[in-house]
């Protein structure tokens, strides 16, 4: 031990810090300091820091923005800390758009401009340009958050404007907007159909991309975040004659999807993506007619096997993955009468 230099165990150290105590670490000399603020540093602790331990739910209302722990134990929120957004807002009008390693891409709703906020560290980006990139409209288009080969954090923008249809990416690193081909159906772009916010798995950002008419066309667009090439793959074999419905998560680097089908009779379907097929984990019976006011959320996964869920109250549920408490749940994309995210806590930054 004692041959081991003490650069590598600081190193070793600081990196399991939580993420706040990291931030006060900084002060405490100028090695440290710069120690601290490498993009190695950065990437280590990020990885450290990805465990249900760390998790934060992140609840806006018409008042109030609060951060609260979860506590798995009792499927349950720990005491909520009221949160200060750090940029200029109009009545809490910040929507949270897609979430990656503790950052968040929000929408300002009377502006429309797109922004990355780090909400453990308060440190925030705004991604607009005189030239009209980084503006968001909601129902149009859809955002993706996702770090490259080259661990560079990005965002993917779909933007679907009358006359206006393309593709454009954010680097992080050279902070600037580019266009790139959206090559395969360009029907998908067309307001016909809506495009949900990307999920990042295995190198991939993946999209439901759901037709608005009853018994539709619903699919998967496929963005491979280093070739930069989409695809298209097949929903899960659901019924098509109703309305459908695909909620994407990120368990342990495989891409699982929520199914429902349907309003009156609901069915709900867990499918796991292997390879471009999708195999159905499970399934509940069909659900009777249930009250908006059950309406939640599928958020995250947790390593002990549960699914956490929102509902427009706040509360946290769980569903367990070897039983089939699926009564009470319906997946939406949205929260009701709350905005939020849940999130890792962090010190990757969105600036370089």
């Amino acid at each position: 031990m004692a041959d081991l230099p003490t650069h590598t165990i600081v190193f070793e150290i600081l990196t399991r810090l939580p993420a706040k105590d990291v931030g006060r670490s900084k002060s405490v000399c100028k090695q440290w300091y710069a120690l601290l603020s490498t993009q190695d540093f950065v990437r280590i602790h990020c990885s450290r820091s990805v465990v249900s331990s760390n998790q934060r739910v992140l609840l806006i209302d018409d008042l109030t923005c609060s951060v609260r722990p979860i506590i798995s134990n009792n499927n349950d929120y720990g005491p909520s800390s009221i949160v200060t957004f750090p940029f200029h807002h109009q009545n809490n009008d910040v929507s949270i758009l897609s979430h990656l390693n503790g950052l968040l891409c929000v929408c300002l709703n009377h502006t429309y401009e797109l922004l990355l906020w780090n909400p453990t560290t308060t440190a925030f980006k705004r991604l607009s340009t005189p030239d009209s990139h980084g503006f968001y409209i909601n129902n149009l288009d859809a955002i993706g958050l996702y770090v490259d080969a080259d661990d560079d954090n990005k965002v993917l923008h779909i933007k679907r404007r009358s006359g206006v249809l393309g593709v454009y990416v954010y680097s992080r690193e050279v902070d600037s907007w580019r266009n790139i081909p959206f090559i395969t159906r360009q029907e998908y772009l067309s307001p016909h159909f809506n495009w949900s916010a990307g999920t990042f798995c295995g190198g991939t950002l993946y999209f439901t991309v759901c037709e608005c008419w009853i018994g539709g066309t619903n699919v998967v667009i496929c963005f491979d975040v280093n070739s930069e090439q989409f695809k298209e793959i097949s929903f899960p074999p659901v019924p098509s004659n109703g309305m459908v419905q695909g909620v994407l998560v990120n368990v342990k680097n495989v891409l699982h999807m929520f199914a429902s089908t349907d309003m009156f009779e609901m069915t709900i379907d867990l499918w796991t993506l292997q390879g471009d097929y999708w195999i159905k984990v499970l399934s509940c019976p069909p659900i009777p007619p249930i009250s908006l006011s059950l309406w939640c959320d599928i958020t995250h996964y947790v390593t002990n096997g549960n699914w956490f869920v929102m509902t427009k109250l706040g509360k946290l549920f769980t569903i367990e993955m070897d039983m089939k408490p699926f009564e009470c749940f319906y997946p939406v994309s949205w929260f009701r009468g709350f905005k939020g995210a849940v999130f890792v806590q962090t010190i990757v930054s969105p600036s370089i």
